[in-house]
């Protein structure tokens, strides 16, 4: 209760307010009061709210973290909450929702993710129109990429045009996002909390876009380039080394780099659409050559089906769904002459950056950066393709020039040096672990190591075989257990050597060792979480449950980490 006189001023002050001056002292009141109880957390805001939805729409697990931590503060403040995955919402409810909240991240060439992909397509595909929702969407991206949180922009517009009201504008948040998710919920529940928020919603509220944050370029020059693998070998994995001016990176971070596009399939595009190589084209408010625009900024491999579907609206063809390189879309689907296709030219996405797992270690291999690139080799129409990036740094020459980022990667990092650490990096995935067990050598660090590498056969596939028997030797590598899946009849993985040393895995982990997984997400880190819990459950003798609230505990208190692709 205020005092008298104080009352008395705060009363004077009202009297003299208009309408909308008091609906901006009603928000700026809500907002000092959310502040206020979050240093405070006997005080809950009295929401004026009774039920939300929450979902989100993840590939990394970040979604979904955000989202729990947003649904677990709605329930302190007495909000009912359904909180679901988008690949397990009932698209149904949703013209019914009336407070529906969605936190979704951006995946590729701004496409939506898995977990993502039906609702994203329900929204756009069905002629629905809301009556009462109310919404907010928060979108997770990475400032690297051209189409940063493309999914979310493109859910926050057709809610909104489907006659969805917006109580907060849209939040785009960089990988340090924990500030911006802040932000976000507070408005949300500022919202929430005001007991007239239909009247305040402004649903033509132009989307909230947080500042891209321009990443520190390195520019390295090419040491060595080598092919880890003998002759035989199914595969092509290069080992790159560049020497580069003081980098700033930690075990654990990837670099991004942007490819260019091969010569020969430039002069193809240039050949088949009839345009003049030198002619200059403004694209995304640069000026490029035909030529320096195809070769260095748009992306001519492999085109995303969303620009896939504005192409064929532009030509008149009826193309089918699925992505398409542009050599193979001219020949198909032609256009009508030149001056078309300079508007091709501006439907096309710029070219992504590619991560690549640091190999090196700051500690160990001062002044450089170590790659391990495999050539990823594909059929089209049995065609055989490679990977653009990949095929570009496999035949990168000795003293050649490459640019690059570097790009953190904070929830995957090496623990206290007394710490235990156990490593599963089948095929590339070996390249963090290069990197942590030449920080830990260089570094005199004291917990033990215990590596799980797999590849195709032993003697054509060991990558870094040397440098693992001598950590091995000298006692850096306490234990190592290999699998080489191609050089037995019955086929062996990682995943059944961690089964092969179950019990002792298991008493590693319960004396407190941090567990990584690298390399391939699908099927690779699957089998090992899948594996994992298994082990936690028969050596724990846990249930099902416990075994799943022990893992996720792992992963809750950092001692689980994985980079996968």
């Amino acid at each position: 209760m205020l005092a008298e006189h104080k009352l008395k001023i705060f009363e004077d002050f009202l009297k003299g307010l208009s309408d909308d001056e008091l609906t901006w002292v009603k928000s700026y009141l809500n907002g000092v009061v959310s502040k206020t109880s979050e240093k405070n957390e006997a005080f809950v805001l009295k929401p004026a709210v009774n039920k939300i939805t929450i979902t989100y729409g993840t590939e990394t697990g970040n979604s979904k973290k955000i989202a729990t931590d947003f649904a677990t503060k709605a329930k302190k403040s007495g909000i009912n909450v359904k909180l679901v995955s988008l690949d397990q919402y009932r698209l149904n409810d949703l013209t019914k929702e009336e407070y529906f909240f969605t936190v979704v991240s951006t995946h590729g060439d701004g496409e939506p993710p898995a977990a993502t992909k039906k609702f994203y397509d329900h929204i756009h595909n069905n002629g629905f129109r809301f009556d009462k929702l109310k919404y907010s969407v928060l979108a997770l991206g990475d400032t690297s990429y051209p189409l940063f949180c493309k999914t979310g922009e493109d859910i926050d517009e057709q809610l909104n045009r489907l006659g969805g009201n917006r109580i907060a504008p849209l939040r785009k948040c960089d990988l340090e996002f924990d500030e911006d998710v802040n932000q976000w919920v507070e408005k949300v529940f500022q919202t929430l909390s005001t007991s007239s928020q239909t009247e305040i919603v402004t649903t033509a509220a132009p989307a909230e876009v947080k500042k891209t944050t321009t990443k520190k370029s390195y520019t390295g020059s090419v040491l060595s380039n080598i092919n880890l693998n003998d002759k035989g070998s199914n595969k092509e994995i290069f080992h790159i080394e560049l020497v580069v001016d003081e980098p700033e990176y930690e075990p654990g971070d990837s670099i991004g780099i942007v490819p260019e596009n091969l010569n020969a399939v430039v002069e193809e595009v240039i050949a088949l659409s009839g345009i003049d190589r030198n002619k200059e084209i403004e694209y995304r408010d640069e000026w490029f050559t035909v030529f320096g625009l195809l070769k260095k900024r748009v992306n001519i491999i492999q085109i995303a089906p969303s620009v896939v579907k504005k192409y064929a609206a532009l030509v008149g063809h009826q193309i089918p769904d699925g992505k398409i390189d542009l050599t193979n879309l001219l020949k198909v689907y032609p256009v009508k002459d030149s001056t078309q296709f300079e508007e091709v030219l501006t439907l096309l996405n710029p070219i992504a950056p590619r991560l690549y797992t640091i190999t090196s270690s700051p500690e160990a291999h001062s002044g450089e950066v170590h790659l391990t690139v495999e050539k990823d080799e594909f059929h089209v129409n049995d065609e055989l393709k490679f990977g653009l990036c990949s095929e570009y740094l496999g035949e990168i020459k000795i003293d050649n020039k490459l640019k690059f980022f570097v790009q953190k990667n904070k929830r995957f990092r090496l623990p206290a040096d007394d710490k235990d650490i156990i490593m599963i990096g089948p095929g590339t995935g070996i390249a963090a672990f290069r990197s942590f067990l030449s920080e830990r050598d260089s570094k005199g660090a004291s917990g033990k190591n215990w590596l799980f590498f797999g590849e195709q056969y032993f003697a054509t596939d060991f990558l870094y075989q040397t440098e693992i028997q001598n950590w091995s030797d000298i006692g850096v590598l306490t234990k190592v257990n290999v699998a080489f899946s191609h050089d037995r009849e019955e086929r062996v993985f990682v995943h059944h050597k961690m089964l092969e040393y179950a019990a002792e895995l298991y008493d590693w982990i319960e004396q407190g060792a941090y567990v990584y997984v690298c390399g391939q997400k699908d099927p690779m880190s699957v089998l090992v979480e899948n594996t994992l819990l298994q082990i936690i459950e028969e050596y724990g003798n846990k249930s099902k449950e416990e075994a799943k609230k022990y893992f996720d505990e792992l992963k809750d208190g950092g001692r689980y980490s994985k980079d996968v692709y």
